[in-house]
C-alpha cells in the first residue's frame, strides 16, 4: 500500500463528507419549513401550550395605591389528567394533549367589614377551545360566563370573615406541555395539585418544581404538588413524552454519516494490507457510495414509508450493495472483514439516532473496541514491510538468448 492511494482514499472520504453535509443540510431545510408552515395550523386545529394562571381576587379600597387590595385563595384543590394523543401533520408528529381540569377554591374576606369581593380566572390559551367549562363562585351561583381578554371576572359581596367556594371545571386540549403557574402570588397557602398521567416519559420543564409524592400505576404516574405555606411558590408543569420524528433523525445520522464510514475504511485497509488484499482507491470509491446510498434512501423513503421498516429498507440495500461488491472485489477473507463492520459502523451507528443522548456514547464506544481490535490484530505486523515499494523482478531470459 503505498501513500499515494492513501491520499487517494482520503480525498474520496473527505468528497463523501461534503455530499452527506449537503444531503443533511438539505433534509434540515425541509423539516424547518414543514414545521413553520405545519406547525401554527396544528395548534389552530388541535389547541396551543396550556398556561392556567391561579386566580386572584381583589375589594376596592381607598387604602391601597392603586384603589385595589389584592388578596389570594386560602385554599385550593386541583386535579388534572393529562391525556397523550400525538398527532401526524404532513412528515411531522406533534406532541397534542387532551386536559380535564378540575379545582375548587375558597375566597375569604379578610375584613371587619362586607367586602364586593371581584374575583378573576384567566383561560390557559388564547386560542384554546374549552368544553364542559363551569364557573361557580359561591353564592352567585352557575353563571353563564363570558371571558374579556382571555379571563372570567365575577363579583360576589361576603360579610366579614366569610368566605365563597369557587369551582372551576373544563376540558381542553393543548401542545407541547402543561403549566400551572401562579403569576403575582407572592405567598401561597394551602394549595395542592394533583396530576394524573396516561404516558410514562414524565419531564418537568424549566422552571417548574419538583412533585412532592410520586406514584406510578399502570402506564401512567400519580404526581402530586402540595404547597402548604410557600413563598415565592415554583410552576408545576409537565412535558409532554418527545416523539420520533423522521426529518430530524434523518439529517442528524447524515451529518455524522462521515464518522461511520472513517471506522469502515480504517478497518477495510488495515486489515486488507494484513490480508495483502489491498483494494484501489476506485474500489474505495464505489464502497462510499454505497454507504451513500443508505442516508440517501433512507432520507427520502421516509416519506413514503414509516420510519422503522424505511430505516431496514435502507439497510439492507445498502448492505448488498456494499459487502456484495466487496466480495466480487476482494473475494471471501475481505468479506468476512467487511460484513460485521458496515454492521456495526453504518447500522448500528445509525440505528443510535433513534434514542437521545446515546450518539456521544456510541461514537466513544465505537472508536474504543475500534482502537482494541486493530492494535491486537496488528500487533505484530511489520509496517516498514507493508508501506514499503515492492522490489523489481528481472524477468528471466528469453529461450536462446545470448548471456551477457
Amino acid at each position: 500500500m503505498s501513500i499515494q492511494r492513501i491520499a487517494a482514499i482520503a480525498v474520496i472520504f473527505i468528497g463523501t463528507t461534503v455530499a452527506w453535509f449537503i444531503l443533511g443540510t438539505a433534509l434540515q431545510q425541509r423539516t424547518n419549513q414543514q414545521q413553520s408552515q405545519l406547525g401554527s395550523e396544528v395548534t389552530e386545529v388541535w389547541g396551543p401550550a396550556l398556561r392556567q394562571l391561579h386566580p386572584s381576587a381583589y375589594y376596592l379600597t381607598a387604602a391601597s395605591a392603586n384603589g385595589r387590595k389584592q388578596i389570594q385563595p386560602t385554599l385550593s384543590k386541583v386535579t388534572v389528567g393529562l391525556n397523550y394523543e400525538p398527532k401526524k401533520r404532513g412528515l411531522l408528529w406533534y406532541r397534542t394533549y387532551g386536559a380535564k381540569f378540575e379545582a375548587q377554591y375558597e375566597i375569604t374576606n379578610p375584613t371587619p367589614v362586607t367586602q364586593t369581593v371581584y374575583v378573576k380566572f384567566e383561560l390557559p390559551g388564547e386560542k384554546a377551545s374549552f368544553h364542559d367549562f363551569s364557573f361557580d363562585l359561591g353564592a352567585a351561583g352557575t353563571r353563564e360566563v363570558l371571558p374579556e381578554g382571555g379571563a372570567i371576572t365575577q363579583a360576589i359581596s361576603l360579610e366579614p370573615g366569610k368566605t365563597a367556594p369557587l369551582v372551576v371545571a373544563y376540558r381542553a386540549r393543548g401542545m407541547d406541555s402543561w403549566r400551572y403557574e401562579f403569576g403575582d402570588s407572592a405567598r401561597v397557602r394551602q394549595f395542592s395539585l394533583v396530576m394524573t398521567t396516561d404516558f410514562e416519559e414524565i419531564n418537568f420543564p424549566v422552571g417548574t418544581g419538583s412533585p412532592t409524592t410520586r406514584e406510578h400505576e399502570g402506564e401512567g404516574w400519580t404526581l402530586e404538588w402540595s404547597y402548604p405555606d410557600v413563598i415565592s411558590a415554583p410552576a408545576i408543569g409537565m412535558d409532554m413524552p418527545k416523539v420520533l420524528n423522521a426529518g430530524p433523525v434523518a439529517s442528524r445520522i447524515s451529518f455524522f454519516a462521515p464518522v461511520s464510514l472513517l471506522f469502515f475504511f480504517t478497518v477495510l485497509l488495515i486489515l486488507g494490507m494484513m490480508k495483502n488484499a489491498n483494494l484501489h482507491p476506485v474500489n474505495y470509491f464505489f464502497l462510499a457510495a454505497g454507504f451513500f446510498a443508505f442516508q440517501l434512501l433512507f432520507a427520502y423513503l421516509v416519506d413514503l414509508v414509516p420510519l422503522t421498516l424505511s430505516f431496514v429498507i435502507a439497510s439492507v440495500v445498502s448492505l448488498l450493495l456494499v459487502c456484495g461488491y466487496v466480495a466480487a472485489v476482494g473475494g471471501r477473507r475481505m468479506l468476512v472483514v467487511a460484513v460485521p463492520a458496515q454492521v456495526a459502523y453504518m447500522v448500528l451507528f445509525s440505528y443510535s439516532f433513534f434514542f437521545d443522548g446515546l450518539t456521544g456514547l456510541t461514537i466513544t464506544i465505537g472508536a474504543i473496541a475500534t482502537l482494541a481490535l486493530l492494535m491486537i490484530a496488528t500487533a505484530r505486523v511489520n509496517w516498514a514491510e507493508k508501506f514499503s515499494k515492492p522490489t523489481a523482478t528481472k524477468p528471466p531470459p528469453l529461450p536462446g538468448a545470448a548471456v551477457a
